[in-house]
């Protein structure tokens, strides 16, 4: 969905509540790191999901058309001169988008960010899909479960500013002394561009001939990173792993590129956002320190000290299982 002017987006998506939409009801925007990417098309199904659930919520799901802070302020800028209920944002920059989401909160708009976060004073609360340190331990186990003695791994990841990414790296070296023999040989960024991935992950085989795993804890990163290696013929050599979604990792599985990855359902982010904003603006929720709130189906979510809170652990995915999900997101 390559959609350019904020009005366009809000038409469409507001099409798929035909019939739904009253003036009464409360107004709640999905804002996405871009659009066209399908794990955020996948979150949409979430929001849809609970709006229906709920009655009375019209959702606007929205975004600039590439992964980049300047296009989400101007998103955010529209939607609080539309005077919405709330805005659910996964940031493209933890600090940058601070200052509009600010002035939201002044408006009187409830602001949450989900996935990838934004700094606390930009925001009443955040949802991470699951914790950090388990998904920092994750991608690195994915990895090092395929490679018993030990072994030379890279990291691709999204942008240099990318809130998720970055935690999840950190806490990812935090537990490098658990897998001994695993040596991390560089972290290249790709912009969550498929192009420039690709491009990357080929140049870290270049670089790097001993090369056994790329880390890719990204869903544009991870497919581009697997297509290099089918193109660069090391399939069995280099095994790619990290975060993506099973309807676009299929192929990879299927082709040995990837061994195992791993992912949170995106329609349960998706769907646990607005449940928490529709609460917030609601009123009969409040986002502090210690707080739960109903996330419908999946559950409470409790605020820790930085009021932020943690939907489920990851999952993993393999050629045992990826039949079961590829058809779903």
């Amino acid at each position: 969905m390559k959609l350019t002017k904020l009005l366009t987006t809000v038409a469409v998506a507001s099409g798929l509540f035909a019939g739904a939409a009253s003036a009464d009801d409360m107004r709640i925007a999905v804002v996405v790191k871009a659009l066209g990417i399908g794990f955020f098309e996948a979150a949409a199904k979430g929001a849809e999901e609970a709006a229906a659930e709920l009655g009375d919520v019209e959702i606007i799901y929205t975004g600039p058309t590439d992964t980049t802070a300047e296009g989400q302020i101007e998103v955010i800028n529209s939607l609080i001169a539309q005077n919405v209920d709330a805005i659910a944002v996964s940031a493209n920059d933890t600090d940058a988008l601070v200052p509009t989401l600010k002035k939201a909160m002044q408006r009187g708009i409830k602001v949450i960010s989900w996935d990838s976060g934004v700094a606390e004073e930009g925001r009443m609360m955040h949802l991470n899909p699951s914790s950090n340190p388990l998904i920092g331990n994750m991608i690195i186990k994915l990895a090092a479960d395929h490679l018993p003695e030990g072994g030379e791994v890279a990291v691709l990841s999204a942008t240099t500013t990318s809130t998720n990414q970055n935690i999840w790296i950190e806490e990812m070296n935090k537990v490098m002394g658990n897998y001994p023999g695993i040596e991390v040989v560089a972290t290249v960024y790709g912009d969550d561009l498929a192009d420039k991935s690709y491009r990357e992950a080929t140049g870290l085989m270049q670089s790097y001939p001993d090369l056994d795993a790329i880390i890719a804890p990204t869903s544009v990163g991870i497919v581009a990173a697997a297509q290099a290696v089918v193109d660069a013929g090391k399939v069995g050599q280099v095994n790619v792993t990290g975060l993506g979604l099973p309807s676009e990792m299929a192929g990879a599985v299927e082709s040995g590129a990837s061994q195992s990855f791993a992912i949170w359902n995106p329609i349960d982010l998706g769907y646990s956002a607005t449940m928490i904003a529709y609460h917030l603006a609601k009123g009969d929720a409040t986002a502090e320190p210690g707080a739960t709130i109903s996330m419908g189906r999946m559950g409470e979510v409790t605020l820790d000290d930085t009021t932020s809170g943690a939907m489920a652990d990851p999952f993993v995915y393999d050629s045992s299982n990826i039949d079961d999900f590829k058809d779903i997101f």
